[in-house]
């Protein structure tokens, strides 16, 4: 049996493809594969940026394996290092993610979306949280959506299942680009190249700001920052980097980034 997931390595961008057919659909076993992944992703210095998509055309992903569970997979089970998909429940992930959704994307194809930093679309590309329709709770999106989206719209889709085409995603917001299927991992790359030459200290302090402040008031989160209680942010504070970004605006000049 081939691996379920393929990477890529290239100057500090990991791509990370789901290789499941037909619909890509993430069973335990994979699931523990994509923590591993991601974990090492986190963790490792000279990985700067994650780039997830899916194999083929037709599906990024369609979630939770049903056939698997069939086949006694538990829905409780252990999903290993980040939980369902190996990202939405790891912690201290303060670099970009960016989800490139090749297809369809349903259940917890759509959680894994979610727990990306950006989200770019092909034009055929179409979400659901069908969960609904099999007796089973959406719990991931069930937290995250509401946040994301308009209130109705996520319960519209989290209580009936429907459908919504990539048009419909990107106006409601959880979409930030809509691209030519042949277009979409070479936008993906862009963007991922770009995020990858900039301040990856700046990147970690926002990316656990943004986390953190999800569950505290505005200014429970700001005292946190000036306090630097952020240990990014106090690592940033004192970093080389902070001083470099000055004296770069000061001097009229490009930013040299070290990351310390």
């Amino acid at each position: 049996m081939s691996d379920p997931i393929r990477t890529r390595l290239d100057d500090g961008v990991l791509e990370v493809v789901i290789d499941r057919p037909k619909a890509n659909a993430i069973d335990l076993v994979t699931s523990r594969a994509l923590g591993l992944i991601f974990r090492e992703f986190r963790d490792d210095a000279a990985l700067r940026v994650a780039i997830v998509t899916g194999a083929g055309e037709k599906f990024f992903c369609a979630g939770w394996d049903l056939k698997a569970a069939a086949s006694g997979d538990a829905v409780d089970g252990d999903y290993g290092v980040g939980g369902f998909g190996g990202l939405q429940e790891l912690r201290d992930l303060n670099k970009p993610v960016i989800c490139a959704v090749n297809g369809i994307c349903c259940g917890g194809g759509l959680e894994i979306a979610l727990s990306a930093d950006l989200i770019i679309a092909a034009e055929h590309a179409s979400f659901a949280l069908p969960e609904i329709r099999s007796g089973t709770v959406a719990d991931a999106a069930s937290i995250k959506l509401p946040k994301r989206i308009p209130y109705h719209i996520a319960m519209d889709m989290l209580l009936t299942g429907r459908w919504l085409d990539v048009h419909e995603a990107h106006r409601w917001g959880f979409v930030n680009e809509i691209l030519s299927a042949d277009r979409l991992m070479e936008r993906a790359w862009e963007l991922a190249r770009l995020l990858a030459s900039g301040p990856t200290l700046v990147y970690a302090a926002i990316k656990e700001i943004v986390r953190e402040a999800e569950g505290s008031t505005f200014q429970t989160a700001m005292n946190k920052i000036t306090k630097r209680q952020f240990a990014t942010v106090d690592r940033l504070y004192s970093s080389e980097d902070q001083l470099e970004g000055a004296r770069a605006f000061a001097e009229k000049r490009s930013p040299i980034w070290k990351g310390k």
